[in-house]
């Protein structure tokens, strides 16, 4: 079992930055953790992710060069960084995990690989 809670959520203002947390409890080093968001009106996308170990990462084309995603296993918690923010980043954004991934090598795009999610933050962005 992996409770997950995220936290760095807030109001920022365009080209700003901001980094997100999101720490797990229970089993962690074998995890693949990503992140997901939400804006109001659409579906979650995927916008980036680890595999359990850091080698592999993935992030959504349109915001790669924008975003960060790192992990520390002896804290149990992953972050992810975001800069040049902009109003369409605006969103709730979600940590998510896969306790037994298929492939350890691997960070899935799909939210049906992921078993554990947080409760969201919310993430807005200023003009």
């Amino acid at each position: 079992q992996v409770q997950l809670v995220e936290s760095g959520g807030g109001l920022v203002q365009a080209g700003g930055s901001l980094r997100l947390s999101c720490a797990a409890s229970g089993r962690f080093n074998w995890l693949t953790m990503t992140w997901f968001r939400q804006a109001r009106g659409k579906g979650r996308e995927f916008i980036g992710g680890s595999n359990w170990n850091g080698a592999t990462k993935r992030y959504l084309d349109s915001l790669k060069g924008r975003l960060t995603i790192s992990r520390d296993n002896t804290k149990n918690t992953m972050y992810l960084q975001m800069t040049s923010l902009k109003p369409e980043d605006t969103a709730v954004y979600y940590c998510a995990a896969d306790l037994n991934p298929t492939d350890r090598d691997d960070v899935p795009l799909s939210r049906d690989a992921y078993d554990y999610w947080g409760q969201g933050t919310q993430v807005t962005v200023s003009t």
